[in-house]
């Protein structure tokens, strides 16, 4: 293992969301990380929220309030004064869990092949920010994604997210990837983000809450949904996948809902290899503590 600690940067973009910042920015900074950069860029924002940004622009790496051009700008201008080797982003609204960064350096340092991560049990926050749920995604994997397994658009069978709040990725991967959010796309600019490092390198689910979406039903994710479904659709047709409907939709969808709970039991070699050979199922790569000592990498499989 690299005895050296991993700087992880993060952006945080806003504009008037004075009631959420203070929460978010307090789950960056409370985890108490020596090796911690940190970033915010306000668009501007007339509701008192640089007044709360300059409480703690001491712990900052650099902030600026001033007019941008929507959210994906703003991460892209944050990206851009930041040099650490791991990379994520908190919208201004949302949360991480206080043990996340602690888990994601110790995996990016124990597996140099691992590239990006993401929770397979994504939180949810209500508006006062108590964690109100929590789910179980199943794994990640190329091929399933592409087949809309992970935009649960109307009439598809895709279970989940990826959820943003809990992705993190390597420096390289991102630099590899164009090194850039696209923001050509009004809403779903993290799905494509998404869809472009799947080109470079596999996702690593991760067997830990490491973040949260805090619903309050003012996200532009909630009051436009069906156009961000319409783009995440439309980013997988240009990837070369689509959402699978029909037959296909509703066979997968039964078969993860009886199958779930055993997609990270140990299952028969030569069964797993003929579901896989015929795209029934994927397999999957997922990082879970051994109850011990350490993280280690398991095998599953999801739909």
């Amino acid at each position: 293992m690299n005895p050296c600690p991993l700087t992880i940067s993060i952006v945080t973009p806003s504009y008037n969301q004075a009631p959420f910042l203070e929460d978010a920015v307090r789950s960056v900074l409370t985890q108490d990380d020596g090796n911690l950069e940190y970033v915010i860029i306000d668009g501007g924002s007339s509701d008192g929220s640089p007044d709360i940004i300059r409480r703690y622009q001491d712990r900052l790496a650099y902030w600026v309030s001033e007019p941008d051009k929507g959210q994906y700008d703003a991460i892209n201008k944050g990206f851009a004064r930041t040099t650490g080797e791991i990379m994520a982003w908190l919208n201004s609204d949302d949360k991480f869990t206080p043990w996340s960064f602690s888990i994601v350096r110790d995996i990016f340092l124990r597996y140099p092949e691992v590239e990006w991560i993401s929770t397979l049990q994504p939180l949810s926050w209500n508006d006062r920010g108590q964690a109100v749920a929590v789910s179980f995604t199943g794994g990640f994997n190329r091929g399933s994604f592409l087949r809309g397994g992970n935009c649960p658009s109307k009439g598809s069978y895709g279970r989940r997210w990826i959820q943003q709040e809990s992705t993190f990725w390597r420096r390289s991967l991102w630099e590899r990837a164009g090194g850039r959010i696209e923001t050509s796309l009004g809403l779903a600019s993290d799905f494509e983000l998404w869809a472009r490092f799947y080109t470079h390198a596999d996702l690593y689910g991760v067997l830990a809450p490491l973040g949260g979406f805090r619903a309050h039903g003012n996200q532009k994710s909630v009051l436009q949904a069906e156009q961000y479904l319409a783009e995440a659709e439309q980013v997988l047709r240009q990837y070369g996948g689509k959402p699978c409907g029909g037959i296909e939709a509703l066979v997968r969808g039964m078969l993860w809902k009886v199958a779930r709970h055993g997609a990270l039991l140990p299952i028969p070699d030569m069964m797993l290899a003929a579901s896989h050979r015929v795209k029934l199922t994927f397999p999957t790569n997922v990082i879970t503590w051994d109850g011990v000592s350490e993280w280690r990498i398991i095998s599953g499989f999801v739909i």
